[in-house]
């Protein structure tokens, strides 16, 4: 499994996040179906590096993806892809 730091979210017009985005690595922009599936097989690991921590993204009521909201992270508070 590798570690794949998310570092933005692209979403559509309601807030609704669609991709899991790093500018600088190959792999982005993602699709947010092809992360679920990544995750799901455990073919990758996706996280966002908080300031004390990296805190994993999950796979949230079947088809959404959240991280812990504990830390003070939230993919909705993310850059824009």
């Amino acid at each position: 499994m590798t570690d794949r730091r998310v570092t933005h979210c692209g979403k559509d017009r309601d807030g609704n996040i669609t991709s899991l985005c790093n500018p600088a690595e190959p792999w982005s922009p993602l699709r947010k179906l092809d992360a679920i599936q990544d995750i799901r097989t455990r073919t990758h690991h996706y996280y966002v590096q908080g300031r004390a921590n990296r805190t994993s993204i999950h796979i949230y009521r079947g088809d959404h993806l959240r991280i812990d909201f504990d830390t003070g992270n939230n993919l909705d508070d993310l850059p824009d892809c």
